[in-house]
Order: C-alpha cells, then sequence, then structure tokens
C-alpha cells in the first residue's frame, strides 16, 4: 500500500464501505457487527453526524476489562469522542510518521536497556 500523497489516495485503495452504528446500540450489537463486517472499528453517526468511533479496544479496555456487560453497555458510553477529522487533500505521509515515532521510541528504550540513557 502507498503511503505517500493525499489521504484521498489513501483512501482510494480501499474498499468505499463506511460501517457505522448509533450511539444508543449497546457494545454487544456493536461488537457483532464487527465481527460481521470484519473491521476493527465503527463510525459512531447520529443522524448524519459523525459523533464519534468504538473500536475493538474500546471494548476490551473499557467494558471487558472493568467489569460491564456488552448487552447492557451503550456505544455511547465507551465510545472515543475526540476524533481528529482531515480534509482528503491532505498529505498522506502518516504512516511514514508513525513508524518514525517509534523508531524513536525504539532507540530510546534500547539506550536505556544498555545504560545509555541520560534523562
Amino acid at each position: 500500500m502507498d503511503v505517500s500523497g493525499t489521504i484521498d489516495g489513501i483512501l482510494n485503495q480501499k474498499s468505499g464501505d463506511i460501517f457505522s452504528i448509533s450511539p444508543e446500540a449497546t457494545v454487544f450489537e456493536a461488537i457483532e457487527l464487527m465481527d460481521n463486517k470484519n473491521v476493527g472499528a465503527l463510525l459512531v453517526m447520529e443522524a448524519d453526524r459523525l459523533i464519534g468511533m468504538i473500536s475493538e479496544r474500546d471494548y476490551t479496555r473499557k467494558v471487558m476489562l472493568r467489569g460491564k456487560r456488552s448487552r447492557e453497555t451503550k456505544v455511547a458510553e465507551i465510545m472515543s469522542a475526540n476524533l481528529t477529522v482531515t480534509h482528503p487533500r491532505e498529505p498522506g505521509d502518516l504512516v511514514k510518521w508513525v513508524i518514525s515515532c517509534q523508531s524513536a521510541t525504539i532507540a530510546h528504550l534500547e539506550s536505556y536497556i544498555h545504560g545509555g540513557y541520560t534523562g
């Protein structure tokens, strides 16, 4: 997958399917839809407005590990609402940036392990 160019260029390499769920749906329904569609996250839409996102990670950390019940917990209770939104014409070197940040973290940790960390 090419990760250069614009966001629109990156998204054009993927299917155009968009999967979403209501904030009033249960977490169980969201996980069931993710499973059926073979995706790891869903947009949370209220009418035609994006209000959040729910992911398998949200489920694991905010339901399963906290002992909540997925059939009783609403998507709105655990969704991520502080989303960063971008325009399709924005530069798309996002993956390269993430890899760069991870490489810097790994280098710091390796230096620390080998005694070279100066704080």
